[in-house]
């Protein structure tokens, strides 16, 4: 099981944790939500809960909640800038099925 991060993805969150002063890492998760099924959550981790997984990438550690493992297990983040636009971007193997706004998926 592993959860990796970009170059790219990695450097920003060193960077926006060195800014904040504060947090461990980054947390991901998802949430039932969406025309899909589930979407991602992305926050900082203020903190490693007794039940967090912890993965350490370019530097970083993530950290997922055991449930949401299941269903983002072997996922990339990359953060990506397009024009103004500016995001973190997912390459999850467990996405069967995405909706057309690309704002949740299912598996």
């Amino acid at each position: 099981m592993a959860i990796t991060l970009t170059a790219a993805a990695a450097d920003r969150v060193r960077r926006h944790l060195a800014e904040r002063g504060r947090g461990v890492g980054l947390r991901l998760g998802v949430r039932k939500t969406g025309c899909s099924g589930f979407a991602y959550l992305v926050n900082y981790a203020e903190e490693v809960r007794p039940d967090d997984r912890v993965f350490e990438s370019g530097g970083v550690q993530v950290v997922v909640d055991p449930e949401s493992l299941a269903l983002i297990d072997g996922t990339e983040v990359d953060f990506v800038r397009q024009g103004f636009s500016e995001a973190f971007r997912f390459r999850n193997p467990n996405v069967r099925g995405e909706c057309g706004c690309g704002e949740s998926f299912n598996v």
